[in-house]
């Protein structure tokens, strides 16, 4: 590409080839969102209902609203636990909005949807990490080393 990191911004998301979302109905038990986010190994899953984005739910949302709460998984409902209307974009804005997003928000994934609603991918900051890296990759991959801390004393064997 060989842009300056303005224009690089200015690129549509669609540029980042985003991924395809992965998503369950409204009423979806919590372990089936937990099983499916194991299985692709991905930090979000969208929540549907009649093919249009209602909520999301991210490891976070897990990590602080289930886990060790006594809840449990299997009569749980996404609906009680998900990020309701959560922000998102469409393929053809600027990846500097998702930026602004997700800076904003403080959040790591932001729903790509069509005019109606529906889902058509996602995008999360390691994506547009993964784009500068590869844009810019003499000013991040040829760093000089730098000097490690490292304890005064080792713990454990």
């Amino acid at each position: 590409m060989s842009l300056s990191i303005s224009n690089l911004l200015d690129l549509p998301i669609g540029t980042l080839e985003p991924a395809s979302p992965v998503s369950v109905e409204t009423g979806t038990a919590l372990s089936v969102v937990i099983e499916k986010l194991q299985r692709h190994r991905i930090g979000c899953v969208l929540v549907t209902q009649d093919n249009r984005l209602e909520g999301i739910i991210t490891e976070r949302d897990l990590s602080l609203k289930v886990l060790g709460c006594g809840v449990d998984i299997n009569s749980a409902i996404v609906d009680d636990f998900m990020t309701i209307d959560p922000e998102c974009l469409q393929l053809y804005d600027p990846i500097a909005f998702a930026m602004n997003r997700m800076n904003l928000g403080g959040f790591r994934h932001v729903p790509l949807v069509d005019k109606s609603m529906r889902p058509v991918g996602i995008i999360s900051v390691k994506d547009i990490v993964t784009l500068l890296v590869d844009e810019f990759p003499s000013a991040v991959m040829n760093l000089p080393p730098e000097p490690r801390i490292y304890p005064a004393a080792r713990e454990g064997a």
